[in-house]
């Protein structure tokens, strides 16, 4: 008996089931589907019917995950939030933190279907109150996770806590707005590397660093 309860022990400690990881497998496969139909058809054309076969499962299949549309919107658009950190986090990784690297990253990410899925959702929430009840506290949490890793990744900008803020906001503004334009044809795409270069000389005139060697100068 003692022997059977240590083995049950040990296989207990080794991890998530074959069941969970395919489990989980399958969500993330409806979470990827429901962004290719927001992509594809927009968000009020996005049925589950719909992302049960763009998914290749069975609606039945879909709703032993997500029981119903609500909860499946809800889970994409947590996955596109994480999607946001991880390209924030990935164009931080350099030491230097230089702004050129920083925005052509940050950039390139707004380029891919997660963004175009996202745009269309926060869209669509300006009238409709069902989804504007999901994405609001969401975007709420997101806020305060991005806030507060931008923090911790870039100590250089801790004296000047307010322009980091003014610096962040103008970037995020400034090139998601660039790429809205660019989807509905409302910008050139060939004045896109001039204004990405403005953006990063104000980005670098408000550094602290920048403004203390203008004062020393």
């Amino acid at each position: 008996m003692v022997a059977t309860s240590a083995k049950r022990k040990t296989n207990g400690d080794q991890g998530p089931t074959r069941q969970s990881i395919k489990s989980a497998q399958t969500r993330a496969r409806l979470i990827d589907a429901t962004i290719r139909c927001l992509v594809k058809v927009g968000f009020a054309r996005t049925t589950t019917p719909l992302v049960a076969a763009e998914a290749g499962l069975s609606r039945g299949a879909m709703l032993h995950h997500f029981e119903n549309s609500a909860t499946l919107i809800q889970a994409t658009i947590m996955e596109l939030h994480e999607r946001r950190l991880r390209a924030f986090r990935r164009s931080s990784e350099t030491s230097r933190h230089d702004p050129t690297t920083m925005i052509d990253a940050y950039w390139k990410q707004l380029q891919k279907p997660a963004f175009a899925a996202f745009q269309e959702l926060a869209m669509a929430a300006r009238t409709h109150d069902d989804l504007a009840a999901i994405m609001k506290p969401l975007q709420i949490e997101f806020r305060e996770r991005f806030n507060s890793e931008a923090i911790a990744l870039y100590p250089e900008w801790h004296s000047a806590p307010d322009d980091f803020a003014r610096a962040m906001a103008l970037s995020q503004t400034l090139m998601e707005g660039m790429a809205s334009a660019l989807m509905t044809g409302a910008l050139d795409e060939a004045m896109v590397p001039g204004l990405l270069k403005m953006l990063e000389e104000k980005i670098r005139e408000m550094r602290p660093d920048a403004k203390r060697a203008a004062v020393g100068g």
